[in-house]
C-alpha cells in the first residue's frame, strides 16, 4: 500500500514563506512524477505544481509561478513545495500526489495524500 504523507502546513502571515513536505512509501520513487494540488473550502481541487521523477522537469500553475518552487529528494523519498510571498488566497488544504511515469503537465494522479492545511492571514 502506498502512503503519501504531507507535513509543513500551518499559519502564516501574508508575505511569509512555508515549506511543505511529502514523504512517500513508493518503491522506485524516481519513476513517479510528484505533484502538489490544493483545495479551498467550497472550491474545486486545483493543480499547483509537478516535478518529474528525475527532478529535471517541473511545471507550475500560473498562480504558483515565481512564488512557489517544487523539488524532490529521491534518496529521502520526499517532495517539497517551497512557498514564498504567501497571499490569503493561497489558503487551502495542500495535497501531494504521485503518478508512475506521469507527464508533468498531466492532472491525472493515482496516489494521493491526506493533505496539510495552509492558512494565510492578511
Amino acid at each position: 500500500q502506498v502512503h503519501l504523507v504531507e507535513s509543513g502546513g500551518g499559519l502564516a502571515q501574508a508575505g511569509e514563506s512555508l515549506r511543505l513536505s511529502c514523504k512517500s512509501s513508493l518503491r522506485s520513487n524516481d519513476f513517479y512524477t510528484m505533484a502538489w494540488f490544493r483545495q479551498a473550502p467550497g472550491k474545486e481541487r486545483e493543480f499547483v505544481a509537478a516535478i518529474s521523477g528525475s527532478g529535471g522537469n517541473t511545471y507550475y500553475a500560473d498562480s504558483a509561478k515565481g512564488r512557489f518552487t517544487i523539488s524532490r529528494d529521491n534518496v529521502k523519498n520526499t517532495a517539497y513545495l517551497d512557498m514564498s510571498s504567501l497571499k490569503p488566497e493561497d489558503t487551502a488544504a495542500y495535497l501531494c500526489a504521485a503518478q508512475k511515469l506521469g507527464a508533468v503537465t498531466s492532472t491525472t494522479y493515482g496516489y494521493w495524500g491526506q493533505g496539510t492545511q495552509v492558512t494565510v492571514s492578511s
